[in-house]
C-alpha cells in the first residue's frame, strides 16, 4: 500500500487540479482525498491500513500527475544493444517520469512477426514499467508488402509504423490505412521524402551553408504529411505524424483536423527547444531526422502545441554510442536521447514562458497519447484500464515532480547513451518519484 500526502494532484483528462492525498493499493488508486484536516485524519496509517504496512510519501511542494506516456522511443533491442536495451531504456524512462512507452519497430531484425513482437513484450514485462511494442507496417521494413497486421495486432502490437523509413509506395500506404481502419489501430508515420534530401539531419538553411553540406528541406516533410492526410481522409484511418519539425507541416495538420481528418501529431522537446543554430555548438549531437529548423519553424510548433494542432509530446529517444556521435557530422547517425530531460524541457520552454499551462503540458504527455493509441480504452466502463488518467479505480501509475527545482543536465544518464545537446543546460522541473502499478520504480537520489 502507498500513501501520497499533500501533493498538488493534476489529472488533465478530467480537469482535476487540487491539493490532495492519494491512497493506492494492489496497483490501483483507491482514493483521492482533499488535503483538509478531516481527510488527513482519514489518511492516518493505523485507521486506514490496520495491520498492513504502507509506504508514505510526503509530497508537499510536488505535483502528482498520471505517469507520463511516450509513444515514440527506440530501445535498440534486438540488434543494437550496445546503444540501449529494453532494461536500460525502461530505467531511463522511469527516471524521466514515464510509466508507459511504445518502442519503435526498426530493430535488427525489425519487429515484423508475432514471434519477435512477443519476445520484446516479454522482455518489457520484466522492467517495472509498461513497455509496449509497435510492429512494422511492411515486411522487413522494405516498403513493398504489408506485414500480417491482423496477426500482429492479435500478438499485442500497440500501433503500426515503419519509423525511420518513409513509405513511398502510395498504393501500399492506402492499403495499410484501410487495413488499420478495419482493425481499429493507429498508423504512425515518419514523413520525409528521400528524393528531396541531399544530406539527412540538417535543415536547408544557415547551418547547411556554413558546413557546405546538402540538406533535408522542410518541403520534404510537408509533401508527405499532405499526402498522408488526404489518404487518411479517404480511408477513414487514424494516423500519427511523428516528430513534426516545420511550420509547413503544422499548417497542413491544422487544416486537415479542421476538415475532420483523424490526424494526430507529435512534437519533440528538441524541436520546440532548439533551432538549426544548435549544430554549430553541438555538432552531431544536434543531428536528427527530421532536422532542427529555423526559429520560425520552432515558433510554429509552439503555436501548434498551444492551439491543439499538435496533441502529443514524444521524445523520439534515439540512443547512439559516443564513438558514433564523434564522427564528422555527415557520417554520424541521426538522433538524440530524450526520456530523462523531456518533462523539464517542457516546463522550461513551454510552461515558464506561458505558452502552455502545467495541465496543458501534462495532457500532451499523458491522456492525449493514451487517447490517440487507445491505451485508455474502456476507461469509463473499466477505470483500471485508464492509462494516462489519475482517477479512483485507475492504475496507480504516477509521477511526482518538483515544478520549480532547477538542475543542470549532467554528462551521465541512466540510459546507456549520452548523446544529448542539453548536457550542461540548466532546466526547471525535477522528477522525484515514478510509481508504476503502485510500486516506486524511480526515486531521485
Amino acid at each position: 500500500m502507498l500513501i501520497i500526502k499533500n501533493a498538488r494532484v493534476i489529472d488533465p483528462a478530467s480537469g482535476f487540479d487540487e491539493k490532495a492525498h492519494i491512497l493506492a493499493d494492489a496497483g490501483k488508486v483507491v482514493s483521492i482525498l482533499p488535503a483538509c484536516e478531516n481527510s488527513i485524519e482519514r489518511m492516518d496509517e493505523e485507521s486506514l491500513i490496520q495491520e498492513k504496512e504502507a509506504q508514505v510519501i510526503d509530497a508537499e511542494g510536488l505535483i502528482a500527475a498520471p505517469g507520463l506516456i511516450d509513444v515514440h522511443v527506440h530501445f535498440r533491442d534486438p540488434g543494437q544493444t550496445e546503444k540501449e536495451d529494453i532494461m536500460t531504456g525502461a530505467a531511463a524512462a522511469a527516471a524521466g517520469g514515464y510509466t508507459t512507452v511504445i518502442c519503435m519497430a526498426n530493430t535488427v531484425p525489425p519487429i515484423d512477426t508475432p514471434e519477435r513482437l512477443t519476445a520484446n513484450l516479454e522482455k518489457g514485462s520484466q522492467t517495472g514499467i509498461h513497455v509496449l511494442q509497435a510492429s512494422t507496417i511492411t515486411k522487413g521494413m522494405a516498403g513493398e508488402e504489408l506485414a500480417d497486421l491482423a496477426a500482429l495486432k492479435e500478438a499485442g502490437a500497440a500501433c503500426f509504423t515503419d519509423d525511420g523509413k518513409p513509405l513511398m509506395n502510395t498504393e501500399l500506404v492506402l492499403a495499410a490505412m484501410r487495413k488499420a481502419k478495419e482493425l481499429g489501430m493507429a498508423l504512425s508515420f515518419h514523413e520525409e521524402d528521400p528524393r528531396m534530401i541531399t544530406q539527412q539531419g540538417i535543415n536547408e538553411g544557415v547551418a547547411a551553408m556554413m558546413l557546405g553540406l546538402g540538406s533535408a528541406p522542410a518541403r520534404s516533410e510537408a509533401i508527405m504529411v499532405q499526402r498522408d492526410a488526404r489518404f487518411a481522409q479517404a480511408a477513414g484511418a487514424r494516423i500519427d505524424i511523428q516528430h513534426v519539425s516545420s511550420g509547413l507541416s503544422v499548417n497542413i495538420i491544422r487544416n486537415a483536423k479542421a476538415e475532420g481528418v483523424d490526424i494526430w501529431a507529435e512534437a519533440t522537446p528538441h524541436h520546440f527547444s532548439l533551432t538549426e543554430e544548435a549544430i554549430a555548438k553541438f555538432g552531431p549531437n544536434a543531428r536528427m531526422n527530421p532536422p532542427l529548423r529555423s526559429e520560425i519553424d520552432r515558433q510554429a510548433i509552439i503555436q501548434g502545441l498551444k492551439d491543439g494542432t499538435i496533441a502529443m509530446i514524444a521524445t523520439d529517444h534515439a540512443p547512439h554510442t559516443k564513438e558514433e556521435k564523434e564522427r564528422p557530422f555527415q557520417d554520424a547517425p541521426s538522433g538524440i536521447i530524450g526520456l530523462e530531460t523531456a518533462l523539464a524541457l517542457g516546463i522550461t520552454n513551454l510552461v515558464e514562458p506561458e505558452h502552455l499551462t502545467m495541465p496543458e503540458l501534462l495532457a500532451k504527455m499523458t491522456c492525449n497519447p493514451a487517447a490517440c493509441f487507445r491505451l485508455d480504452a474502456g476507461c469509463e466502463e473499466a477505470p483500471e484500464k485508464a492509462a494516462g488518467h489519475l482517477i479512483e479505480g485507475g492504475p496507480a501509475d504516477i509521477v511526482l515532480f518538483d515544478p520549480e527545482e532547477k538542475w543542470t543536465v549532467g554528462e551521465t544518464f541512466v540510459s546507456k547513451a549520452c548523446n544529448s545537446p542539453f548536457v550542461g543546460a540548466e532546466l526547471t522541473g525535477k522528477v522525484k518519484y515514478t510509481i508504476c502499478s503502485g510500486k516506486v520504480v524511480y526515486q531521485d537520489a
